[in-house]
């Protein structure tokens, strides 16, 4: 019988490769394997697939938007171990989904800040 996984797995959607490089970065030296897309359709074919430990999510993405991505794993019970961290510069955006998300970041977002709180959230949400 195969044994389920122990690898910590990050969804990062976010469509500044800039940004998708610092974040993996400080992902990964938290003990991350990462998974990145820029795209929103993208990301949700991802998600029908994985089931991630942390998803970082910008809410302006091509496609699907953010906030859509947000409700759809919020509403599968797959992801009920999954901490979603909003990553974004639309502070009114961000008031709105802050009840479903596990963390808002407004950006800029520093390499150190991120790879922090992904190393502080390596335990399930209660």
């Amino acid at each position: 019988m195969p044994q389920p996984s122990t690898e910590l797995t990050a969804l990062i959607i976010e469509d500044e490769p800039d940004l998708v490089h610092i974040f993996a970065r400080a992902l990964e030296l938290s003990g991350y394997k990462t998974e990145t897309t820029g795209d929103g359709a993208e990301a949700m074919n991802l998600l029908a697939n994985m089931v991630p430990n942390i998803v970082v999510l910008d809410l302006h993405l091509p496609t699907v938007s953010g906030k859509e991505i947000l409700q759809t794993i919020r509403a599968d019970g797959r992801f009920k171990n999954t901490r979603v961290i909003i990553a974004t510069a639309d502070y009114h955006s961000a008031d709105d989904v802050r009840d479903d998300a596990d963390m808002v970041l407004l950006k800029p977002i520093s390499f150190k800040q991120l790879r922090d709180l992904s190393a502080r959230l390596r335990t399930p949400p209660a």
